[in-house]
């Protein structure tokens, strides 16, 4: 698992029963998330935009006003804006259709997109050239970490690995990074994420049917049931 910790630990969570007794998950981390020190102000703002989990928990460590309304990309983190106490409604599962559904709506502005340092999809400036003033601030840092010495002896063992990759700047990072010999199967939440993944030596890539947990969940299903496949082959050779 790539992802931070917490996140990764709560995706495993939610694997199928089925899924998790037949792995051995390794946690990874590839991305470390903290938050920047900076102050938000809010005073003139009339909504915000969140199109991460880890930026809604940057603002609410920050003392964000909760009573603005929150346009939120995705489940996750329209379900966490929803748990730290604003009224979030989610208006996309990418930033594209974050976009659209805002020009659409035309809510009132100022808005505030809070984000990570690095991010994709130029929200705030595409809104605003469109005539919705969006202003934007980055909220959290996302450093790069190697690959922990479990992860590295598993890329040079016999056993399938199983990479699930949530982001295109990940993806750049692991293509980086890897330079195991072991069969690699990799899932990409998204085609933009995949991309940087097609220069590294891969049995298998699935790209998730959408940018959701649930449907990254059913590509690692999927090449779950691929590796025992392949194990079972190799085991009756």
């Amino acid at each position: 698992m790539t992802r931070p910790r917490a996140a990764s630990e709560r995706f495993v969570a939610q694997l199928p029963t089925r899924v998790r007794s037949r792995v051995q998950v390794i946690y990874s981390p590839i991305l470390e998330i903290k938050p920047l020190p900076v102050q938000v102000n809010d005073t003139d703002v009339r909504g915000l935009i969140f199109t991460s989990a880890n930026a809604v928990n940057a603002a609410a460590s920050m003392g964000v006003d909760r009573a603005l309304p929150a346009y939120c990309v995705g489940p996750a983190t329209t379900g966490t804006a929803k748990g730290a106490g604003w009224q979030a409604q989610m208006v996309g599962q990418t930033a594209e259709e974050l976009v659209a559904a805002l020009l659409q709506a035309r809510p009132d502005s100022p808005l505030l997109h809070l984000r990570g340092e690095h991010t994709r999809g130029s929200v705030a400036e595409r809104l605003t050239e469109s005539g919705l003033t969006v202003r934007e601030l980055p909220v959290y840092q996302q450093r790069l970490l190697p690959l922990t010495s479990e992860a590295e002896a598993a890329a040079f063992e016999k056993a399938p690995v199983i990479a699930p990759i949530f982001s295109p700047r990940t993806a750049r990072h692991f293509a980086d990074i890897w330079h195991g010999t072991a069969p690699l199967m990799l899932a990409a939440i998204s085609a933009a994420t995949a991309e940087p993944l097609y220069s590294l030596g891969y049995e298998r890539l699935k790209i998730a049917k959408e940018p959701t947990p649930k449907k990254m969940r059913k590509a690692i299903k999927k090449l779950v049931k691929h590796a025992l496949r392949v194990e079972g082959d190799e085991a009756t050779d």
